[in-house]
């Protein structure tokens, strides 16, 4: 019994008093995403495992180690998804999106699965904001994906994040790269890991993000990329560079970046920071369309991880909105006061504005308790004689002031009126405040 109240290992509750600090992000992100013309898009927690070996790639950590991969009563291998990008991918395709013409720009917030060891700001199930595009091989459209997420960061006010770029070329100069890496880490074949020992011949890039420390060391000093670029991948990456700049955008190029996932070329980037590492990343996947069974067609995009830009917004002490309160809560006691009550409840409901009553059968003093608790901003109690008399005594609950009111179709004027008051003298509060500071 003990086993079944405790959530799974790796993933976390999302309770309701943190709730709204995610819903405060996630406004955020789909109002920027909707800025540079994205629309949302949502696909299926799971999918058939072999679009992420043929994505991810099948040399990858992602695949090889951390996926959620089952089969179904029918035979089918299904996983969990990873990561956003494949899945959008595969929409985009099963549902002839390109149909409409290019670019397609669509974006995502949903939850992704790895296997791996629990860590801050990593866990099993995680949440990612992903921006993606199809159908556009200008460097202008690299530009503005990583404009779109340095206007996130813009917006929540978040401090010391950087972006570094790095071009991990194209299937035309991939290969000589490849064969350079190849005779350099065959050198260290002895002291490599396992599985990038396994790696050296398949694909040797995923070398260079290994997490083994003696992997990584040598994987320092490798030949690095940029080196190796064609002509067209050189002129890409400068023009990419000339954007960023026309955008304000700085930036630093580091070589070191390849991004965990074989669907990369060209153009990859990440956000980084000195508090949490990295929140972002993202790049081109020319060929990702193509390799899933769809037409050659140039795309990219990015993904965001939620619980790491959290983390970033608590440590650097960034507000957040609070949750809105209760406007109104109204107490009856006894059967008639309590059927008006019910009844003013729905009123102010149906104007938008947040109330509530009693619904547990407290007593009065109980109630008040519990008004003051939630930080109802008014309050009105209603009894025999408030009935008789068709008014009551409405008060706020801040300035202790009370005012008496109607009962009958009058009582939304006057509790209206109460309320914009008083939304008035917050706002001349927080004026005066900040003109002294």
């Amino acid at each position: 019994m003990e086993l079944i109240t405790k959530r799974v290992y790796g993933a976390e509750d999302i309770l309701p008093s943190d709730v709204y600090k995610w819903q405060f992000l996630e406004d955020i992100m789909r109002k920027q995403a909707q800025c540079y013309g994205f629309r949302e898009i949502r696909t299926p927690v799971f999918e058939h495992t072999e679009l992420f070996n043929r994505s991810v790639g099948d040399t990858t950590d992602i695949v090889q180690k951390e996926m959620y991969t089952f089969t179904t009563k029918g035979g089918d291998s299904l996983s969990l998804k990873p990561e956003g990008t494949a899945g959008a991918a595969r929409a985009m395709l099963e549902h002839g999106l390109y149909n409409d013409g290019y670019p397609i720009k669509a974006y995502y917030l949903t939850a992704c699965y790895r296997y791996e060891k629990k860590n801050y700001g990593r866990q099993r199930e995680f949440h990612q904001f992903g921006m993606e595009v199809y159908g556009a091989a200008s460097a202008y459209a690299d530009a503005e994906v990583m404009c779109a997420a340095h206007s996130i960061f813009d917006r929540l006010g978040v401090q010391d994040v950087h972006l570094e770029v790095n071009s991990i070329g194209c299937p035309k100069c991939r290969p000589n790269y490849t064969a350079a890496l190849r005779e350099y880490f065959g050198q260290h074949r002895v002291e490599l890991c396992d599985t990038c020992r396994s790696r050296l011949e398949r694909n040797p890039m995923r070398i260079l993000d290994c997490k083994s420390p003696v992997c990584s060391k040598i994987a320092a000093n490798a030949p690095k990329v940029l080196d190796y670029l064609c002509e067209d991948c050189e002129k890409h990456f400068e023009e990419v560079k000339s954007c960023l700049n026309a955008a304000h955008i700085r930036y630093r190029v580091n070589p070191a970046i390849v991004r965990g996932l074989d669907y990369y070329t060209r153009t990859v980037f990440e956000f980084v920071t000195p508090d949490i590492g990295t929140i972002c990343g993202g790049g081109r996947y020319d060929g990702l369309i193509e390799e899933i069974g769809g037409q050659p067609t140039p795309s990219l995009g990015f993904g965001m991880g939620m619980e790491r830009l959290l983390l970033l917004l608590d440590k650097q002490k960034i507000d957040i909105p609070a949750p809105p309160v209760c406007d109104l809560f109204v107490i009856g006691l006894g059967d008639n006061a309590k059927q008006k009550a019910f009844s003013l409840i729905e009123g102010v409901r149906n104007a938008s504005l947040m109330a509530e009553g009693d619904i547990v059968g407290r007593t009065l003093k109980a109630q008040m308790k519990y008004a003051n608790k939630i930080h109802a901003r008014f309050c009105i109690v209603i009894g025999d004689s408030e009935i008789e008399e068709n008014t009551a005594t409405l008060k706020n609950m801040e300035t202790k002031e009370e005012k008496k009111v109607p009962l009958d179709e009058g009582f939304f004027n006057a509790f209206y009126t109460a309320y914009v008051e008083s939304n008035n003298s917050q706002l001349l509060k927080q004026l005066d405040f900040m003109k002294s500071n």
